[in-house]
């Protein structure tokens, strides 16, 4: 008994670095994009498509996933997952032309998209129920860890090795995490109908490809353009097309019995709104110490490190608290600490020390380390061994179109703010266009022309703009507090 129970926390700790490798992903390559425009000769179209054609695919391919691991095994299929995210690792590592990254790319999402859901979807098949809120608080952590350590790493890297080598730090977490599943992981599979639900999958793959597209063309191209309202549309179109053709087939490929649990329903919205806050922070802080702060990039990912530190604490702790007062006061918990760290952080002036964003971030990542281990839980509570595979993949694949929602709406936010506020009188057009462009442009224009007053101007808005950000970021945790506490139930 002893040995199986060593053995389940092993898989568990090997899966747990896979996931650290996709955490990585996420984030490293956006310090090589500079690096790859000169080496690749890639175009700014180019350069956008080496981020998101890995969430494209990583958002569309959640939920067949999560099918392939029910009907085929969910061990055959994470270390199918693995290999492919390993081999792509290698092309993307040694791509000459931007179209290999882009496919090297593509191909690393759909790795992703095996791996994510299926590791998380041995746990109610693995831990018993008491077992299980400490399980997920390991899976959770190794999987936001690796967002804020992408940078770190990167940095280095970067500074002292060829671009290619964001990748192949890949190659040996998913060696460790390949010979831990192969050896000590049992196969298990669900209770799926003979009959494929094509109709099913492929409305639910181009329903979210096409919102997640919009939703990134938004960040890009902003609100009112035509192009991202239509694909969002038609996305939202597709996955209520989805749903009901789900509601008739005989064989369906997500259980519509999953959306009438209170317990999957309300967890998974409690856990996209706390990935809807996360990835808003994510987005707006390196900007502001490698802007504002003027720090290098290595140097913003060690400034984060203070939101890592809340979130293993704080995700330490969930486990206690839900022992003691359930889920559903646990999240409320955890949103009331979060509201208040970004409550704090809107108030950041332009001469702000360190240490009120240390502070900030600190009760940020306690009340995220608080609340989403809760809020998984919740959802994954109302998940059998037959349902865990496609039920795991639905709750991740909403959590990633919250957390794609929130770099677009709150990234919405900051660019308008931060233009709104600029003064660009008696500045160069030259100078003036880069400013407008982003925050680092105008940091980087102003040093070039030796202009204190269009430094002090971007700084000025950008910091004004963040506030207008996290208030936003605040007010959307503020209506999960509410949702809280007039839908979900008590569950000890």
């Amino acid at each position: 008994m002893g040995n199986q129970l060593k053995q389940r926390w092993w898989v568990l700790g090997a899966l747990a670095v896979g996931i650290l490798a996709v955490g990585l992903d996420m984030t490293v390559l956006n310090l090589a994009l500079p690096v790859l425009a000169t080496e690749l000769s890639a175009t700014n179209g180019q350069l956008q498509w080496f981020a998101d054609a890995y969430n494209l695919v990583f958002a569309a391919a959640l939920l067949p996933a999560g099918l392939l691991g029910d009907r085929l095994g969910r061990k055959k299929m994470l270390t199918a997952g693995l290999l492919v995210f390993g081999i792509s690792s290698l092309v993307c590592a040694f791509a000459d032309l931007p179209w290999e990254l882009i496919t090297g790319r593509v191909f690393l999402g759909l790795g992703a998209a095996l791996l994510v859901p299926l590791s998380m979807s041995i746990i109610p098949v693995l831990f018993s129920e008491q077992e299980r809120p400490k399980a997920i608080a390991v899976w959770m952590t190794a999987n936001a860890f690796g967002i804020p350590l992408g940078p770190i790493i990167g940095g280095w890297l970067l500074d002292n090795f060829w671009w290619g080598s964001v990748f192949l730090i890949n190659i040996p977490l998913v060696l460790i995490a390949i010979t831990a599943v192969t050896i000590l992981l049992p196969e298990s599979r669900g209770e799926v109908g003979k009959t494929l639900d094509l109709t099913g999958m492929t409305t639910s793959i181009l329903g979210l490809v096409s919102v997640t597209y919009g939703v990134i063309e938004v960040g890009e191209k902003g609100w009112w353009s035509a192009g991202p309202i239509i694909a969002i549309t038609a996305g939202i179109f597709l996955l209520v097309l989805f749903i009901n053709c789900e509601r008739k087939a005989r064989a369906p490929f997500v259980d519509p019995a999953l959306f009438r649990s209170l317990s999957f329903t309300w967890g998974t919205i409690m856990a996209t709104i706390v990935s809807f806050a996360m990835y808003g922070v994510l987005f707006v802080m390196p900007q502001y110490f490698q802007g504002v702060k003027e720090v290098d990039a290595l140097g913003a990912g060690l400034r984060i490190l203070p939101l890592v530190g809340g979130l293993l604490i704080g995700s330490q702790f969930a486990d206690k608290l839900q022992s003691r007062f359930g889920s559903r006061i646990t999240i409320i918990m955890g949103f009331s600490v979060l509201g208040a760290g970004v409550g704090i952080g809107a108030n950041t002036g332009l001469d702000s020390s360190y240490g009120l964003a240390a502070i900030w971030l600190t009760f940020a990542g306690l009340g995220i380390g608080f609340a989403l281990p809760a809020a998984m839980d919740e959802g994954m509570s109302a998940l059998t061994e037959k349902s865990s595979g496609v039920g795991s993949a639905l709750l991740m694949a909403l959590r990633q179109v919250g957390g794609t929602m929130g770099v677009a709406i709150l990234g919405s936010v900051l660019s308008t703010g931060y233009r709104n506020h600029l003064d660009l009188n008696e500045i160069s057009a030259q100078a003036a266009e880069l400013a407008t462009h982003s925050v680092s442009g105008g940091v980087s224009a102003a040093h070039q022309i030796g202009s204190s007053a269009l430094l002090n101007t971007v700084q000025y808005s950008f910091v004004q703009a963040m506030g207008t950000t996290l208030w936003v970021c605040g007010g959307v945790v503020l209506a999960g507090i509410v949702m809280a506490f007039g839908f979900m139930r008590t569950r000890n």
